[in-house]
């Protein structure tokens, strides 16, 4: 029985030698540059930039989002119980937010 890794050099090895290889975006070109690469930490790199590739923001986007879609409705609350309600949800989702980003630092620093 094969190994993974001797599997995938076989696979790769019958794409080389069909063309199919040759065919791929980029091939035989260096990556192109990541602007946000070095800035983010060793352990989060490979995950973020699967997200990336697949075309898919880190779920935290979307709780900035939604920070931002809570600020502007609270500007433009009048009631006061509008306000209220929001400033709750803005501040439970702030809190959500900051043991989220606590959580990925402290696993990026192990």
């Amino acid at each position: 029985m094969r190994t993974w890794d001797e599997e995938i050099a076989r696979r790769m090895q019958e794409a080389a030698e069909s063309g199919e290889l040759a065919r791929a975006q980029g091939y035989g070109k260096p990556p192109a540059a990541d602007p946000g690469w070095d800035s983010t930490p060793d352990a989060l790199r490979m995950p973020m930039k699967i997200l990336k590739d697949a075309g898919v923001a880190p779920p935290e986007i979307a709780l900035f989002h939604e920070r931002a879609r809570l600020k502007a409705l609270l500007e433009a609350a009048a009631e006061p119980e509008t306000r209220r309600e929001l400033q709750l949800r803005l501040h439970e989702l702030e809190q959500v937010l900051s043991l989220r980003l606590e959580s990925l630092r402290s696993f990026a620093s192990k």
